[in-house]
C-alpha cells in the first residue's frame, strides 16, 4: 500500500475515449461527513455554542476556511489555520481506526487503474488526511493528489480542477476536458468540476443535489463501470461534435 500521496506519475494516453477520471474523495470516496460533523459539534459545544444539522450541511464539500468562518460565527475563538488543524486532526484519527468506503469507489478506482486511466484526487481537505485515505489504497491508484491547501481558491470555485487538469496535462498527451470525467457528491464539488469544463457526475450522499441538465447523476458508484463513465464522455463528445 501507499504510505505518502503521490507525486506525479507519467501515465500514457488513454486509448478509448475516457482519458482519466478526477474524484472528489469526501463523500466520494469516503463517507468522512459524520465525522465532521461530529468534530464541529465538538469544538462548537467546547466553548459553549451551539450547531445544529443545518449549520453542518452549510460545510459540506465547502473549502476548510469558509467552514472556518462559519464555525468563528458560532463562537469559536480560534483562528481559521487552528480551526482547520483541530477538525482535520479529529477527523483524521477516526478514519485511521476506520476507513468508511463509499460503495463501489474501489472497485471502480481498480478498475480504472487496470485499465491504465489516470485518476487524481481533488479535495478540499489537506495533506494529513488525504494520505491517510491513499495509504489505504494500491499504491499507484492516483497519479497524484490536489489538496485544499494548494489552492488560493476552494470548491465551489474552478480553481482545484483547473490545477488537476493542467498538472494531469503534463503527464497526458493531448488531453482534453471533454474526455475527463469529475466525480462528485457535494453542490460546492459538482459546481467547480463543471466551472472547469469537465465531464461532471454527481453521486450525491449527505444532501440531495439539485437538477442541472448539465451534468450526470447516478444514484451509487455500486456495480458501475470503467465503462459506465466511458459513456458519459462518449455523450459529451458526441455532443460537442454536433
Amino acid at each position: 500500500m501507499s504510505s505518502s500521496v503521490p507525486s506525479a506519475l507519467q501515465v500514457p494516453s488513454a486509448s478509448g475515449p475516457l482519458q482519466a477520471v478526477l474524484w472528489d474523495m469526501d463523500g466520494t470516496i469516503v463517507d468522512t461527513e459524520p465525522y465532521w460533523i461530529q468534530a464541529e459539534k465538538d469544538l462548537v459545544h467546547s466553548y459553549g455554542g451551539s450547531w445544529t444539522d443545518s449549520d453542518a450541511e452549510a460545510m459540506v464539500g465547502q473549502a476548510l476556511a469558509f467552514g472556518a468562518g462559519l464555525l468563528q460565527n458560532a463562537g469559536v475563538p480560534l483562528t481559521v489555520r487552528e480551526i482547520i488543524d483541530r477538525l482535520i486532526g479529529e477527523v483524521t484519527v477516526k478514519v485511521r481506526k476506520q476507513v468508511p468506503w463509499r460503495p463501489g469507489a474501489r472497485e471502480l478506482l481498480s478498475e480504472l487503474k487496470e485499465e491504465g486511466i489516470p485518476c487524481v484526487m481533488v479535495t478540499m481537505s489537506e495533506p494529513i488526511l488525504a494520505n491517510e485515505v491513499c495509504s489505504q489504497l494500491p499504491a499507484g491508484t492516483f497519479s497524484f493528489v490536489v489538496t485544499g491547501d494548494m489552492v488560493s481558491r476552494g470548491k465551489p470555485h474552478p480553481e482545484p480542477y483547473e490545477l488537476a487538469f493542467d498538472r494531469l496535462s503534463g503527464l497526458v498527451p493531448d488531453l482534453s476536458k471533454e474526455r475527463v470525467v469529475a466525480i462528485e457528491d457535494s453542490l460546492p464539488g459538482v459546481t467547480s468540476a463543471r466551472a472547469a469544463g469537465l465531464v461532471t457526475l454527481g453521486v450525491p450522499h449527505f444532501l440531495p443535489l439539485p437538477p442541472d441538465d448539465g451534468r450526470h447523476e447516478w444514484d451509487t458508484l455500486g456495480g458501475r463501470t470503467a465503462a459506465d463513465l466511458a459513456s458519459l464522455v462518449s455523450g459529451a463528445t458526441a455532443g460537442a461534435s454536433r
